[in-house]
């Protein structure tokens, strides 16, 4: 078993496609975990083994690889790019110590890297950065190498010099403080001595690291200042204390297919980034709610976190990392959500898809728990002797709705019940059951993570089921007033049915609920029909005149009427006031109403136009811009929630994923007239 201090745990971070997959597979085949190295387009790398990630050749959910090297553990947790999957990125933040972001030496810095890199500045996460790709066709080391700098500032550290031919393709590495070179020959690392051009580049480079370390210590900047020499063990101490304190953030580079590059990479993992101790910052609530630091503990009580959860056709799978102590499967732990005790089920150490029972883990160390039914991604286990939860994963809040419905009628239930299955993997999406419109509305990050489930739903649970646009919940109101005469009156063997109501209806501000009121003289309405009046009106406003939709801001008032004392009862009230009711409202202006929702998109400046007229072309209305502090834009504006259903989508495309919002439901407003008459007749086709 690994110690803390002998472990690393790192999320690999970047753009989709920019090869974190293919740079996992490397080290795997470096350390000798595989004998083969996999790749994307074959459907046969360690980490993309979902049929899913297999078909669609991208990976879906965070893989965990643990590699051993140099008597060193390091889990590697390989994230997904596409952003529709960023919620697996939050869990993989929350279970990391440190991040390697990749990025593609044929694209320098896209939106995923930038993402990536908030993600790290909001969590004070070190971090290395690896330029991919390094050897092939159109790649640039120089011109990626230079953009960092330029965003970055000196921050950004060679702690690897490429070495290229003639058309920039690299095709060796030096490692700047051994100042040692290498190149790859049938995937085996060979030394080759440094070239001379490199000479000078390899001592500016390692003056330039040498400045970065004195400046962790006083005592180091004066003998830097006197010209003095560090020791290779000082210098990667001070490199380490750098990285850890984020004023330097070392780059790397390589190529994932031939392997150039990885066993530095994994040697700077192991010399330079923290160990689980010295890791991220963690605040725990305990049991009387004052929140506290948590201190990573190998000889505390038992605590893990779970970061992720696995709910497949094989069995459930609760991922943790070990925050103190060491825990064993027969180890009992308190769920803090719950307040349950837990004994735990048998633990794994994951590969993949690949799990190896393990009989214990400890502080520091990630893996897995089998069967544990009642324990969700996002809780802390912990001993009953200190109770304790720790901070929630802050998944993204979905952004984008459709309706989700089985292609073939009486398999509601199935759909339910798979995507509840699958919300326990991805707790990113949610699941609304509207009773309203009578569907069954699925929001998530985008359409690509909501075609997963549809396609995952059909492979796991037999369930075949289609995507619809959701319906808008709209309103109608009348806005005069009238007054209507509804009179019922049946005459079968026996006792008849007899109620006679007159009313006047009138318009109220649309937040208030229906109105009832009496103005009933001499008895004209006996008053213990009076709710049954009420009754009939509450039933009749749930479908208003125009098409069908509920009605608001109603006021029905019962001012006379007439009674038979034999035939009058409570259901003959109740159908005169419904049939007052649809006398009235269609010569009452009745009119539709539609929700309005608030709306604020972050953007950078520079997609300013192109959102504020798709805004014009949606019937929104610009409220105001305000900066925020990151030199993006804030635009607030009003918008109907019927012109938003695509929103998601379309400000994806138009930013370039740069841009993103929040948009919550504020008011009822009335629909232009123009809009009325298209809304009316879908809503008369779906009855």
């Amino acid at each position: 078993m690994y110690t803390a201090n002998a472990i690393r745990n790192i999320c690999l971070l970047g753009h989709s496609g920019s090869g974190k997959s293919a740079l996992a597979e490397s080290l795997l085949y470096m350390t000798g975990a595989i004998d083969r190295i996999g790749k994307n387009a074959d459907g046969n790398t360690v980490c993309d083994y979902d049929p899913e990630e297999i078909r669609r050749h991208i990976s879906i959910s965070t893989a965990v690889v643990p590699l051993e090297y140099h008597n060193c553990k390091i889990n590697l947790l390989d994230t997904p790019g596409g952003f529709d999957f960023s919620g697996a990125v939050m869990e993989a933040l929350r279970a990391a110590d440190a991040a390697i972001i990749v990025c593609s030496a044929k694209d320098g810095i896209t939106v995923g890297f930038e993402k990536a890199w908030k993600y790290c500045e909001e969590r004070n996460m070190p971090r290395f950065i690896y330029i991919s790709k390094v050897d092939e066709d159109n790649s640039d080391y120089n011109a990626t190498f230079e953009a960092l700098r330029e965003k970055y500032g000196n921050k950004i550290a060679p702690v690897v010099v490429p070495i290229w031919d003639s058309s920039k393709k690299v095709t060796g590495i030096i490692d700047v403080l051994n100042k040692r070179a290498y190149e790859m020959q049938n995937l085996k690392r060979v030394e080759i001595s440094v070239p001379d051009d490199k000479v000078s580049v390899i001592e500016e480079f390692n003056d330039a690291l040498k400045e970065a370390v004195a400046e962790t210590d006083e005592e180091l900047m004066d003998r830097f200042f006197e010209g003095d020499d560090f020791t290779y063990a000082e210098m990667i101490k001070g490199l380490h204390q750098g990285v850890k304190e984020l004023s330097l953030f070392p780059v790397l580079c390589g190529s994932g297919v031939n392997c150039l590059g990885s066993l530095m990479l994994m040697d700077h993992i192991i010399d330079l980034l923290p160990n689980p101790v010295e890791g991220n910052y963690h605040k725990a609530t305990t049991a009387d709610g004052t929140t506290e630091e948590f201190v990573v503990s190998p000889g505390g009580v038992p605590a893990a976190f779970v970061w992720k959860t696995v709910s497949d056709q094989y069995g459930k799978y609760s991922f943790i990392k070990v925050l103190s102590g060491v825990i064993n499967s027969d180890t009992t732990l308190v769920n803090s959500r719950t307040g349950e005790t837990e004994k735990l089920g048998r633990l794994y150490s994951m590969c993949g898809k690949k799990n190896t029972e393990v009989k214990e883990l400890t502080c520091g160390d990630i893996g897995a728990i089998g069967k544990m039914d009642k324990v969700k991604t996002g809780d802390t286990l912990c001993d009953p002797r200190k109770v304790v939860s720790l901070k929630g994963i802050p998944y993204p809040a979905p952004c984008y709705s459709v309706a989700i419905a089985p292609k073939v009628k009486g398999q509601e239930e199935k759909v339910g019940t798979g995507l509840n299955r699958l919300n326990e993997e991805d707790p990113s999406f949610n699941l609304v059951n509207n009773a309203e419109t009578k569907q069954l509305v699925l929001s998530g990050t985008g359409d690509q993570q909501l075609d997963v489930l549809v396609a995952k739903l059909k492979s796991r649970f037999g369930v075949d089921a289609v995507l619809a646009p959701a319906k808008v919940a709209y309103r109608e109101k009348i806005k005069k007033s009238v007054q209507a005469h509804g009179r019922h009156k049946k005459q079968t063997g026996g006792s008849g049915q007899f109620g006679d109501v007159w009313m006047r209806f009138e318009p109220q501000d649309e937040q208030d609920e229906m109105i009832f009121a009496e103005e009933v003289f001499g008895g004209s309405v006996p008053r213990n029909f009076y709710p049954a009046v009420e009754k009939g009106i509450q039933e009749a406003v749930q479908k208003g005149p125009l098409a069908g939709y509920p009605m608001v801001g109603l006021k029905a008032v019962l001012y006379d009427g007439s009674y038979h004392p034999v035939d009058s009862n409570e259901m003959a009230f109740k159908m005169a006031a419904i049939l007052a009711f649809k006398e009235a409202m269609p010569n009452a202006n009745p009119t539709l109403l539609e929700p309005i929702g608030s709306l604020a998109v972050t953007i950078p400046d520079s997609y300013m136009g192109d959102v504020i007229g798709d805004l014009n072309k949606r019937r929104g209305r610009v409220m105001g811009m305000n900066p925020d502090n990151e030199g993006n834009t804030v635009v607030e504006a009003e918008v109907p929630m019927a012109e938003m259903s695509s929103y998601a989508i379309d400000l994806r495309a138009m930013t370039q994923a740069r841009g993103s919002f929040v948009l919550t439901f504020e008011r009822y407003e009335e629909v232009p007239k123009q809009n009325q008459a298209k809304i009316i007749a879908d809503a008369k086709n779906d009855d």
